[in-house]
């Protein structure tokens, strides 16, 4: 019986670990392919004519948070979210190695149209980049968000601490963050790097580094010059 016992004991453990090694692997993959995306979906949204704004903003911007993929629940008012990176700007432009980040409730405003948008923000401030270091950030208050202006020849004069500048693939532009959870994605986080990290480790202390990131890296930082 007690034999019985045992076996079953290391039948559960085994499967255990194999449910486990299953979900380590997927979170890999899911973190590579989002970088990637971020890299894509950085270069288009840099491109983009209207967003001059943005071309500008870079030169300044203490961070960025990039997102390929924010979906709408829903026509009107609703909901949404999505899964980005956020990389944080050093003292000789040299750019940290991404931090994962989900962000919820992103308000669309009374439009219709796609149900999905890219999304690009610009972080302002130091205040912004400490807020974004704890588990979770509510944008609003103390926090500001603002969208920003569209339009060709349009300088960065925008004060927020966070700016956002979307490309719809829909008939929607514009998605305001102001209200809306930043939130560490901690399973991206460490299955990336390979350990437990937490951002502080990833964009403050540089304890951590993947060379998978070199091109998003890279990417950025000539933006930003």
């Amino acid at each position: 019986m007690k034999f019985t016992r045992r076996l079953s004991l290391v039948a559960f453990a085994t499967a255990l670990a194999g449910t486990w090694g299953s979900a380590w692997a997927a979170d890999i993959q899911e973190a590579k392919k989002l970088v990637e995306k971020a890299r894509t979906t950085f270069a288009e949204v840099l491109r983009t004519q209207d967003f001059d704004s943005m071309r500008a903003g870079m030169k300044q911007a203490k961070g960025v948070l990039i997102y390929p993929q924010v979906l709408k629940a829903g026509f009107f008012l609703g909901g949404s979210g999505g899964t980005g990176v956020l990389l944080v700007r050093g003292e000789k432009n040299d750019w940290s190695a991404p931090a994962f980040y989900t962000v919820g409730s992103v308000s669309f405003g009374l439009q219709f149209g796609g149900q999905e948008s890219a999304m690009v923000i610009l972080i302002n401030s130091q205040r912004a980049i400490d807020g974004l270091m704890a588990n979770s950030l509510k944008v609003g208050g103390e926090v500001s968000a603002a969208v920003g202006p569209v339009g060709v020849g349009q300088a960065a004069n925008v004060t927020a601490d966070f700016v956002s500048y979307s490309k719809a693939k829909g008939a929607f532009l514009g998605m305001s963050i102001e209200g809306s959870v930043l939130d560490v994605r901690g399973s991206l986080n460490n299955a990336y790097y390979g350990k437990e990290v937490t951002p502080i480790d990833i964009v403050s202390k540089r304890n951590v580094a993947n060379r998978h990131a070199a091109a998003l890296r890279k990417a950025i930082a000539a933006a930003a010059k």
